[in-house]
């Protein structure tokens, strides 16, 4: 019997077969023009993805360490900071400024909304804020929030943006210099097709002169330091080397597709998702089109049904894996993942076995029906 999996999970996501075999070439050292000239070539392609000319910076360690990077260089203790939370990642961000002694004014929008721009406007007008806390598409419940309109606002204030883009950039198209954003962070394993493992950071002219006066204690996360090594394209400490090659690789593919097209392609793999859905019967996590996530589809369980018994038998008899609900959420929905090494085949591949598990634990489902409405999607092309 063939054990083939099918990993539709936000994180890690797919490996494409050209980063794999990137990642298994020899290994180089790190203090090598090799070396050199392959970090400088992946920073000015992350330039074009992060649509920025400022500093980007890749660090080894997770999306979490991206995170925990941005707070630690600029949050010390008794500073006010504004969070802006959408589900638990945005919860995530919250906790660790308050872990570096900030004072966090933390706004809840609800685990399937968006950010209200008006809140953000008048918290904004009655505080001073050193630091704003947002994130770019909440992967526990499938929404996109405007960073464009948050940055707008933001960026009329002293305050500095800091945008969870861990999930996000590389499907969803985010631009830091014109949306006003003062750090961007993003991981290795989620849009950007790697194993996990590598962490980007952006940093605007408008940051450094916070990082570089922060007063919270850094070594290991310490921008500074990683900025000493910059202009020489190497890193403060030893890189994942391997990961760097796949990075190298994954971005060369994405240049090659054109970021337009893969943007496009995402909105399109979410839109045949979406219709798949509704079709069957199920209800979106997220209803609203405007804020739904172009990288993940987040879908409630069926009346009197766990949806982690949905995704078992997903996982053991068809061999396709789906992310559970996280923190309140958990058994209430599940997540189907579309992001980066994804196409239309996967988006089919998925419904298919959606179907077949909802028909074999007794919910009532038309077979066919949710894979013909997202093949409609796909004949219609992307409009």
């Amino acid at each position: 019997m063939q054990d083939k999996q099918y990993l539709m999970i936000p994180g890690p996501t797919q490996v494409p077969p050209a980063v794999v075999a990137a990642i298994s070439r020899p290994i180089i050292g790190h203090r090598t023009e090799e070396f050199a000239d392959m970090n400088r070539r992946i920073v000015e392609r992350l330039q074009v993805v992060f649509q920025t000319q400022n500093d980007i910076f890749v660090l080894t360690h997770s999306g979490t360490g991206a995170m925990e990077t941005a707070i630690a260089n600029t949050v010390s203790p008794g500073d006010k900071v504004l969070a802006l939370v959408t589900g638990n990642f945005g919860e995530r961000f919250a906790k660790m400024a308050r872990e570096y002694g900030a004072d966090v004014d933390e706004v809840n929008f609800g685990w399937a909304r968006c950010v209200d721009l008006k809140i953000v406007e008048e918290k904004l007008a009655s505080n001073s804020y050193k630091v704003v806390l947002a994130t770019q598409n909440e992967t526990s419940t499938g929404v996109t929030n405007d960073i464009a309109g948050i940055g707008a606002l933001v960026g009329k204030t002293t305050a500095l943006l800091l945008v969870d883009g861990v999930s996000g950039v590389g499907g969803i198209e985010i631009k830091m210099d014109r949306w006003n954003v003062d750090i961007l962070v993003t991981a290795s394993q989620k849009s950007m097709m790697l194993p996990p493992g590598l962490a980007m950071v952006a940093v605007s002219q408008k940051a450094w002169k916070v990082v570089e006066s922060n007063k919270s204690p850094r070594f290991y996360l310490s921008l500074p330091a990683a900025k000493k090594n910059y202009d020489k394209w190497n890193t403060a400490y030893t890189p994942g080397v391997t990961l760097f090659a796949g990075l190298d690789a994954a971005l060369e593919m994405m240049m090659t597709e054109g970021m337009e097209n893969v943007y496009a392609r995402h909105k399109l793999l979410a839109k045949a998702a979406r219709a798949a859905v509704k079709a069957m019967g199920l209800e979106l996590f997220v209803p609203d089109d405007a804020y739904a996530s172009p990288v993940i589809t987040a879908v409630k369980a069926p009346e009197g049904i766990n949806g982690d018994d949905i995704r078992k038998v997903l996982k053991k008899e068809f061999g396709v894996t789906f992310a559970g609900g996280q923190g309140v959420m958990k058994g209430k929905i599940f997540r189907i993942a579309h992001m980066g090494f994804s196409d239309k085949m996967d988006v089919i591949i998925a419904i298919s076995a959606l179907e077949m598990a909802l028909s074999r634990i007794g919910h009532p489902v038309e077979l066919g029906k949710g894979v013909k409405a997202a093949q409609q999607v796909f004949l219609g092309g992307n409009e």
